[in-house]
């Protein structure tokens, strides 16, 4: 038997069922119409963004950074709640384009931006993160071709880490950002063009639970940035001091400490150096927001047995659920918080393995789960499902199509 990942806080069964919203999950699988279903629910994403701004300083600013999730009403929601939005291509300025959002507050960030995508953003006011030098030679040459003056800020590939995180996007050769040692030129070129100097972007890694390892990241981030602003001689108008905020996935996962975090801001902030004193002060965030406010539902469309072993087949799996099923980043697969839905309040009594529709052994969403005996109609629930499920996974995989998606 394997365990099961934690369960987000405070989900609750209605008559015997899962409830989203306060209202049984077969209710929102009969407003959609079919399964698989992704719902996201509103309330939570509301009450993670209020929790993280009483935790965090006052002055601190929280960008959402779109690729954890882009579905348009999700989207739009957390627009009217987050201070900026944090983009990665030109296909997703126009997601943020089609809200209405200030595209003012929008940052730019990813390596082999194109021509076509930096002009978009140019022309629309975007803050492009310069990720190298080549990058900003395009960008000056773009923005002089449009008669523009171009917002531009530095991204950072800077020699330091954020431990114990899932991906590592700083610290050593990386495709991210201009290495730390470098920027000072840069920046002082961009002034010296007459450019709209945006300041500078630190983004080292992502899902961390450790308070203390997001404490010395942020910490270094500050001593990074004031270094660099020293060297290059300017005050920095802006920092985007990352995220790598994580959420329990796995089995012995505890929630991050965001008390703590925010109290350590809260006392670097009263001592910052002159570089940084008038700064916006940034982090950017996407499944910490909206991770734990998803769930996936599926329906199982056959029970069998196999030597010895049970499988539940549902009519979802990896093509919308990539990383519940071990196949997005992850070494060893562990099992994501799973339940049967439809039987929510039912004690555990059978050990089953919970797979997908595609012929593929790679198609798992619970191996070895203790969980209730579960029949052909019944629901799963897959949790965590609000980042990085339906806009991160293969969902033309087999021709299956994409799942249905709600916000409630």
């Amino acid at each position: 038997m394997k365990p099961l990942g934690p369960i987000p806080a405070s989900y609750a069964a209605i008559g015997g069922e899962l409830a989203i919203a306060g209202k049984p999950v077969s209710h929102w699988v009969e407003q959609a119409g079919r399964t698989p279903l992704f719902v996201y629910s509103r309330d939570r994403i509301a009450q993670r963004f209020e929790m993280l701004r009483a935790a965090m300083p006052d002055r601190l600013k929280i960008n959402y950074a779109i690729k954890a999730n882009s579905f348009d009403p999700l989207l739009s929601f957390v627009s009217t709640l987050a201070d900026g939005l944090d983009i990665a291509s030109g296909g997703e300025l126009e997601m943020v384009r089609a809200t209405g959002f200030d595209l003012g507050r929008v940052s730019f960030a990813g390596p082999g931006k194109r021509d076509l995508e930096l002009e978009a953003a140019i022309a629309a006011g975007v803050t492009l993160n310069l990720e190298s030098e080549a990058e900003a030679g395009r960008a000056l040459a773009i923005a002089e071709r449009l008669g523009v003056t171009p917002r531009l800020a530095v991204r950072v590939n800077p020699d330091f880490e954020l431990k114990g995180s899932g991906m590592k996007m700083g610290g050593g050769p990386k495709p991210f950002g201009i290495d730390a040692a470098r920027v000072p030129a840069l920046v002082r070129q961009i002034v010296a063009a007459g450019c709209d100097f945006r300041g500078l972007h630190i983004f080292t890694g992502s899902q961390a639970l450790s308070a203390e390892a997001v404490i010395d990241m942020q910490a270094k981030v500050l001593d990074c940035a004031h270094r660099i602003a020293v060297d290059a001689g300017v005050t920095l108008p802006k920092l985007n001091m990352g995220g790598g905020f994580g959420i329990p996935y796995f089995p012995g996962d505890e929630p991050l400490d965001i008390a703590a975090v925010g109290a350590a801001l809260e006392e670097r902030f009263r001592d910052l150096p002159e570089t940084l004193a008038d700064a916006e002060l940034f982090i950017e965030l996407g499944r910490y927001l909206v991770g734990e406010a998803g769930v996936y539902l599926t329906r199982i469309v056959d029970r069998k047995e196999s030597y010895g072993e049970t499988y539940l087949v549902t009519d979802g799996g990896l093509h919308h659920q990539l990383a519940a099923s071990g196949n997005f980043g992850t070494v060893v697969r562990r099992n994501y918080p799973v339940a049967i839905a439809s039987r929510f309040a039912a004690e555990p009594a059978e050990e089953a393995n919970v797979v997908g529709c595609l012929c593929t052994p790679l198609d798992r969403l619970a191996d070895k789960a203790h969980l209730p005996r579960a029949e052909v109609g019944d629901l799963v629930a897959v949790f965590c499902a609000g980042a990085y499920g339906a806009s991160a996974s293969p969902s033309a995989f087999l021709g299956q199509g994409p799942a249905a998606e709600m916000l409630v």
